[in-house]
């Protein structure tokens, strides 16, 4: 991982719209987009997951490690919409990091979500049902 790191590293860099960290983020966050996508048991191109199921894996990350600062967050690391996301994936698409179907476009990222409605406004009624749910179970 580290050599892939590094290499994500080079390539943010060279770059320049986005921060490595954005890269680094993505790379972590395939894994949620593909257990979301149900794919989790698959090989090959079964594995495959759309620009929309990407986004919902990165949200779904996103929100587990940043709650409602996850908009902040992407925002210092130069991801200010779903777009963004696009370029990162392409780009590491282009560099042979990533694989891609014929029917895959960066068009696919632009239709995403709004960061602010996803992380902040969202989150009070996400920490609600997380906080009632814990207290049912403390309860038992």
């Amino acid at each position: 991982m580290q050599e892939t790191k590094e290499r994500l590293r080079q390539i943010a860099l060279a770059d320049g719209r986005y921060s490595p960290e954005a890269y680094y983020f993505l790379f972590e966050a395939l894994e949620a987009a593909v257990r979301l996508a149900g794919k989790e048991g698959l090989q090959g191109t079964s594995r495959h997951v759309t620009g929309q199921e990407v986004l919902a894996g990165l949200r779904e990350e996103a929100l587990n490690r940043f709650g409602p600062l996850a908009e902040n967050v992407w925002k210092s690391w130069g991801i200010a919409e779903s777009i963004d996301w696009g370029h990162v994936v392409f780009l590491l698409v282009d560099q042979g990091l990533l694989k891609r179907q014929d029917e895959d476009s960066i068009e696919d990222f632009r239709a995403g979500f709004d960061f602010h409605a996803a992380f902040v406004e969202a989150y009070p009624t996400r920490l609600g049902a997380a906080l009632r749910a814990r207290k049912r179970g403390e309860g038992s």
